[in-house]
């Protein structure tokens, strides 16, 4: 059988014994882990099946390896002893008595074809020895590490913000999140695309850059920014933060003057 569809199928496996899960815990957002986790068994699994063992692909598969355990982890710990995430049950009430077929197809099914695109360049990578490392490797790399930073210090900041029962009702506007109103997101789309910078090192590098695409589009027009960013509006503070702060690149907060000192 052709290693792709058998790392299809084995995508699909796990994301129907994720959807029992979920019927078991009655929460979907079990989904949120599944996802970091299925990035670490795509990676192993396609990088002893085309059995090449380069240095290049150990060397990614350790990188998203770390990415999906860490998020994993995260995830799980942000949902220990809360309800179920405000997104699943917004859908759990929309869909109605369509929410069992909607959630295996929606939320699972079609999670696992956008998890096989974005995991595209590091299938590809572990399929190809390619050259010995250089230049492009160690720039993709570089750009892995500055998203990763952005990713776990913007999750740390926030877990740490919203701990402290005073910032209760406010928004987080220190730290990373004074340059990026969605560093933790930004991060994430950061590193996919330093794992693609890698996979230009190999032939038909070029070709899956459909995997940083995918979750760039995912992030910025679909589940990520657009849905926290409608949440966030309900804050009073966020009209100001919104004016001040870049949405997704970092960049230096805006200033402005009051109109006293104007005067």
């Amino acid at each position: 059988m052709n290693e792709y569809l058998i790392l299809v199928l084995v995508l699909f496996l796990y994301m129907t014994f994720w959807y029992a899960v979920s019927l078991i815990k009655k929460r979907n957002d079990v989904a949120d882990i599944a996802w970091g986790l299925g990035f670490v068994l795509l990676a192993w699994t396609s990088f002893f099946l085309f059995g090449n063992f380069g240095v290049r692909g150990l060397f990614v598969n350790i990188l998203v390896s770390i990415w999906g355990l860490r998020l994993a982890f995260h995830i799980y710990s942000r949902n220990i002893g809360k309800t179920e995430d405000y997104r699943y049950l917004a859908w759990r009430k929309e869909w109605g008595k369509w929410f069992y077929i909607r959630s295996y197809l929606q939320v699972y099914l079609l999670q696992g074809a956008l998890l096989f695109l974005i995991i595209l360049p590091v299938l590809l990578i572990n399929k190809n020895l390619g050259p010995s490392l250089g230049v492009l490797d160690l720039v993709g790399i570089a750009v892995w590490l500055f998203g990763f930073y952005f990713e776990v210090v913007g999750d740390a900041q926030l877990a740490h913000f919203i701990r402290n029962p005073e910032n209760k009702g406010r928004l987080l506007q220190s730290g990373l999140w004074s340059y990026t109103r969605h560093p933790n997101y930004f991060g994430e789309v950061a590193l996919w695309w330093g794992i693609w910078l890698v996979a230009l090192s190999v032939p038909s590098g070029l070709f899956v850059i459909v995997g940083p695409l995918t979750i760039s589009f995912l992030i910025l027009k679909v589940s990520g920014v657009p849905m926290l960013e409608k949440k966030m509006a309900e804050n009073p503070e966020f009209a100001e933060y919104k004016r001040r702060v870049s949405m997704f690149f970092p960049l230096p907060p805006k200033r402005y003057e009051n109109e006293e000192s104007k005067s």
